[in-house]
């Protein structure tokens, strides 16, 4: 039996001091010199550290970083993800442990490819 994926209408919250992320970009991409570096889904290059924005916080996160910074998740420590709409759109998010991230920032990394270019 396949498994189909759902939108969730309405808002998730996390528990705890976990954290929800969106804009976790797992495809192609393209640098700014036109380079295509292609999703080889962890084939050949492991499982590597992504950045991902901030969604939501759980109640217990005591962290420095806040809802839209950038945060860097250590290398496949995060869920599978899930589809919501909150009625502005859908999002894919997923959740994240506090501990599993590396470091976080308040602007988007410059250089670093989160996702198709604009």
């Amino acid at each position: 039996m396949a498994l189909t994926q759902k939108t969730i209408n309405g808002t998730l919250t996390p528990i705890g001091s976990r954290v929800i992320v969106k804009n976790m970009y797992f495809g192609e991409q393209t640098t700014k010199s036109g380079l295509i570096i292609r999703d080889d889904n962890g084939t050949s290059r492991g499982i590597y550290p992504r950045w991902g924005q901030v969604h939501a916080l759980g109640p217990n996160n005591e962290e420095s970083y806040s809802v839209d910074d950038w945060v860097l998740v250590s290398h496949g420590r995060w869920t599978r993800s899930v589809t919501m709409d909150d009625g502005t759109g859908e999002q894919e998010l997923r959740m994240v442990d506090e501990s599993d991230i590396l470091m976080y920032s308040t602007e988007k990394p410059d250089g670093v490819y989160i996702g198709e270019e604009v």
